[in-house]
């Protein structure tokens, strides 16, 4: 029944993006902008969680889920429970969850001097 679930309602939401096309003179960008806007206020008003716990990857995979995803991530809170996603990391400077160990590879922060 899962299956079937993710691929009705993943159905659905193309199905209203490929009459878009048909039938409006929106171009395919300003749809794909309107779905990821509209994942986005759908995601803050929390209308668009139980659609995903009901379709799952039909309702994650197309761009509206994406737009979700950014909400949920802007709503969300770091494992220490801090709005805004900042930590401390294990050298104990703040740094937040977005980038801070994609930019930190070496193990140095870019503004020390070698030596």
């Amino acid at each position: 029944m899962e299956y079937f679930n993710a691929f009705w309602v993943g159905g659905a939401i193309c199905l209203v993006g490929q009459l878009l096309i048909d039938l409006t003179k929106l171009t395919p960008a300003r749809i794909m902008v309107t779905y990821v806007t509209a994942g986005v206020f759908l995601g803050a008003l929390g209308l668009y969680g139980p659609v995903v716990d009901y379709a799952g990857a039909g309702a994650t995979v197309p761009l509206c889920g994406f737009g979700w995803a950014l909400s949920e991530g802007v709503q969300g809170r770091d494992r220490a429970g801090v709005p805004g996603g900042v930590h401390r990391g294990p050298d104990g400077r703040g740094r937040g969850d977005h980038g801070g160990g994609v930019f930190r590879v070496s193990g140095r922060s870019g503004g020390e001097a070698q030596g």
